[in-house]
């Protein structure tokens, strides 16, 4: 099974987070499948790879909790074509 999480990157008290694809049994810092996004809590910052992020939703992989709330922030779970929301 495939999730949607934050990999921490940065320095000490810096933290900064990347949005990968990952198997369920990796940890937290291990091989991702795909980066799909990047977020920084310090300067409130977040890119999104949309397209990426979508497919891999498609084919069954879930978001955790902190990644979704992300993503609703984005607006990514509202499908413009059917207005209907995913989970």
């Amino acid at each position: 099974m495939v999730k949607l999480r934050l990999k921490r990157c940065g320095k000490k008290q810096r933290a900064v987070y990347r949005i990968v694809a990952i198997d369920v049994r990796s940890r937290r810092g291990g091989r991702d499948l795909r980066k799909v996004g990047f977020y920084d809590p310090i300067k409130n910052q977040t890119y999104l790879n949309i397209p990426v992020i979508l497919y891999f939703l498609e084919q069954g992989a879930q978001p955790t909790g902190t990644v979704q709330n992300i993503s609703k922030k984005a607006g990514i779970f509202l499908c413009p074509n059917q207005q209907t929301k995913f989970n």
